[in-house]
């Protein structure tokens, strides 16, 4: 685990963690070896009539990320993700620091399969 993406309706580790994957506002990056932040926008995804999922996880495969921290993950989105190598943990932390501490202390298991339907 080196690039940590999750979804989040705000700007910082204090920002809230977006439960909604293919349409949710923000994904921040966080970088475990440099400790910093990257801040990417989800707006043409969140925009999408369909294929939001799709378009995200491309977002999430660009920018690096080996790690996704969301909410919910639905099926098309979890096979993109999964076919990059990247490991999905869903969460319910308040917050993305608080789901960052949950990933690193290792109480997040990596889900097999996406855990709602499409267009959730």
């Amino acid at each position: 685990m080196k690039k940590i993406a999750f979804s989040t309706t705000g700007q910082t580790l204090g920002a809230e963690l977006d439960p909604r994957f293919g349409r949710s506002i923000h994904f921040l990056i966080y970088d475990l070896e440099l400790e910093s932040t990257q801040l990417l926008d989800n707006q043409q995804s969140r925009n999408a009539a369909q294929g939001a999922g799709i378009q995200a996880a491309e977002i999430i495969v660009r920018a690096g990320a080996d790690t996704l921290v969301t909410g919910h993950c639905g099926p098309k989105a979890f096979r993109v993700l999964d076919a990059a190598g990247i490991a999905v943990y869903n969460c319910a932390a308040p917050t993305v620091g608080e789901a960052l501490i949950a990933l690193r202390s290792g109480s997040l298991s990596p889900a097999s399969s996406a855990d709602v339907e499409g267009h959730w």
